[in-house]
């Protein structure tokens, strides 16, 4: 059976430990589980029992779970697709849109950098930080776009690459800077570096933007990752309003075609069991 190359964040095995935001309508969390908590080991041996082939986003500056998920991926055969670069949404001391952080958000990708071959990751995934009161959009874009340039010898030195994640403002995280997969391909394009990516957040980028299928089939070249969830609600495909099997067939195609080879992650709060759900999109997102 042909699909989408899965994965999955470890933040969905944390139980009630997960820092991922809560965005149902009513804020409650819509899991029917909340307590069940997944060591390492088997988190990745539910991955690879339900066909993924990935796993994502766990703490690498925790000594102890690094270790415990490097040993996990090699006993299961799972690749490690992405860690994150920085310190969290707000990046302190790291921000994209002050010049000011600017070392030490080249300190964080280095650091990130260093680490990731212990994983055999190549992916690091960059917030921007949130916007500065009192400064210009126009300012901030600008020292985004430098400070990304900047990372640009170390990610080559690395063979690493960033994945710049936009983050809606309207449900989510509100002050973040870099709110719709547009502006992020703006973004990008001045960059102008194979090592810089946008992580198109399916879920945050339906409510930011819209328009989801025509802007993955144009932007393609510029996607070095997709996450999923759906819309309102950050819950599981098929409890929104996102038509996830058109868009899962858009990337698919382009995944046949050669113009992807990157990977596809569940970030959101299931509404069922994560067994049940991390079937249910196995099998939505394959494709004979």
């Amino acid at each position: 059976m042909k699909g989408l190359k899965l994965s999955v964040t470890c933040d969905m095995f944390r139980g009630n430990e997960r820092g991922l935001p809560v965005d149902t309508v009513d804020g409650k969390d819509p899991r029917p589980d909340p307590d069940v908590k997944y060591t390492p080991d088997e988190a990745l041996a539910l991955a690879k029992s339900q066909g993924y082939e990935g796993f994502e986003m766990f703490d690498w500056r925790n000594e102890e779970e690094r270790s415990a998920y490097s040993m996990a991926m090699r006993k299961h055969g799972l690749e490690a697709v992405c860690i994150t670069a920085g310190k969290g949404v707000r990046a302190p001391g790291c921000s994209l849109t002050d010049p000011s952080e600017r070392d030490g958000f080249l300190q964080e990708v280095a650091s990130a950098s260093a680490i990731a071959p212990e994983l055999d990751c190549r992916r690091l995934v960059v917030l921007t930080g949130f916007e500065r009161e009192g400064v210009s959009r126009a300012e901030q874009m600008d020292s985004c776009v430098a400070g990304l340039r900047e990372a640009v010898p170390i990610l080559e030195r690395a063979g690493m690459t960033i994945v710049v994640e936009p983050i809606n403002t309207l449900v989510t995280r509100p002050g973040y800077f870099l709110a719709g997969a547009r502006e992020g391909f703006e973004m990008l394009r001045r960059v102008d570096s194979a090592n810089v990516r946008l992580l198109f957040d399916i879920y945050h980028v339906q409510v930011t933007d819209g328009d989801l299928i025509l802007q993955i089939q144009n932007n393609i070249d510029w996607i070095g990752h997709f996450q999923i969830g759906d819309h309102p609600g950050r819950m599981q495909p098929g409890t929104g309003e996102i038509n996830y099997r058109n868009v899962f067939r858009a990337i698919y195609e382009l995944q046949e075609a050669g113009k992807f080879d990157g990977y596809s992650g569940l970030e959101y709060h299931p509404s069922v069991t994560l067994p049940q759900t991390m079937a249910e999109v196995r099998q939505l997102a394959n494709f004979s």
